[in-house]
């Protein structure tokens, strides 16, 4: 107990640390805040979701005794629970067909949940930023005039300049369009790489009770395609429906294109010039993306297809 305490502590105050980096607005703050869940992440995954569950609960009773309610409820919406959630799940397990061996909760609605907290903390931020008075676009679009304002030192009054940009207010219109759904992507790939790096950490230290999966066997619930589709018809929707349509959809999009990439994976492992194929795959998607989008498709076809299954690649665990 003593020593489930005193790591509770340690990943209390590590995750609140690397949460306030976010005041000095540096980039490389900007970069440490996103690890905030690590720490509660490790502490889940290492010891118990218990422990993680504590560290959550002292970190933002820190948080909100000396910076105030805000960062309380901002720590504990968007990065504690959900980390301590993602934590609890992926050490859930119930027997399997035998009384020696265990059924892990799958992978796949692992990486489903941690994609929808994206758009859970996104939704969370916009709101911050909007106010939600009245029209929600228009108060989400007044939200990123203000910050570009400040950000080029033009006050109230004066009309907005951009540098590189001819019109600002077509400029507005589109961030309100964009910068939502690229931010809960981003969120959703920073929940996954977040617990993948704590998985690594835990079963580096031989802490981790489940077995390291194959995630070239990854598999989503059907329900996360259809949800993707329900999503992105939402996002034709008007105000904050459509918003969060778009939220959604982007972070459905991103468990989607990783589910491509393990089908990918699976298929080419039988190739002599695998490794070519896949460093060319991935360099084609970090510099011009719009590979990502096929890797979209696959994934989202391969929830009717199979093609893991029509490839030859069978007797692999699902995850």
């Amino acid at each position: 107990m003593a020593q489930l305490f005193l790591i509770a502590i340690s990943a209390g105050a590590a995750s609140a640390f690397l949460f306030t980096s976010l005041a000095s607005g540096s980039p490389v703050a900007l970069l440490l805040a996103q690890l905030a869940p690590l720490p509660i992440l490790i502490a889940g995954l290492g010891w118990s979701h218990w422990a993680a569950l504590l560290a959550v609960a002292l970190a933002a009773s820190a948080l909100g005794a000396y910076l105030g309610g805000l960062f309380f409820l901002g720590f504990l919406f968007t990065i504690g629970l959900p980390a301590w959630w993602l934590s609890y799940l992926a050490l859930l397990a119930r027997p399997g067909m035998s009384a020696e061996t265990l059924e892990w909760y799958p992978v796949g609605r692992l990486v489903v949940w941690a994609c929808l907290f994206g758009a859970l903390v996104t939704t969370v931020g916009l709101l911050k930023i909007s106010g939600f008075d009245g029209d929600f676009d228009t108060a989400l679009r007044s939200g990123f005039e203000r910050f570009l304002r400040l950000q080029a030192g033009v006050n109230g009054q004066d009309p907005l300049k951009i540098p590189g940009v001819t019109d600002p207010d077509r400029f507005l219109d589109l961030m309100v369009r964009i910068i939502p759904p690229a931010a809960a992507a981003t969120s959703a790939v920073t929940n996954l790489l977040n617990v993948w790096l704590a998985g690594r950490v835990v079963d580096l230290s031989g802490r981790l009770r489940r077995p390291w999966p194959d995630l070239t066997a990854l598999r989503l619930p059907r329900m996360a395609a259809t949800g993707f589709v329900v999503a992105v018809l939402g996002a034709f929707l008007p105000e904050l429906a459509g918003t969060v349509g778009r939220l959604v959809a982007a972070s459905l999009a991103v468990a989607h294109v990783l589910l491509g990439l393990a089908v990918m994976h699976a298929v080419t492992a039988a190739l002599s010039n695998r490794s070519l194929v896949l460093v060319a795959a991935y360099a084609l998607m970090a510099i011009f993306q719009w590979p990502a989008l096929l890797m979209l498709i696959l994934g989202l076809s391969d929830t009717v297809a199979d093609w893991r299954s029509r490839f030859g690649v069978k007797n692999r665990p699902t995850v």
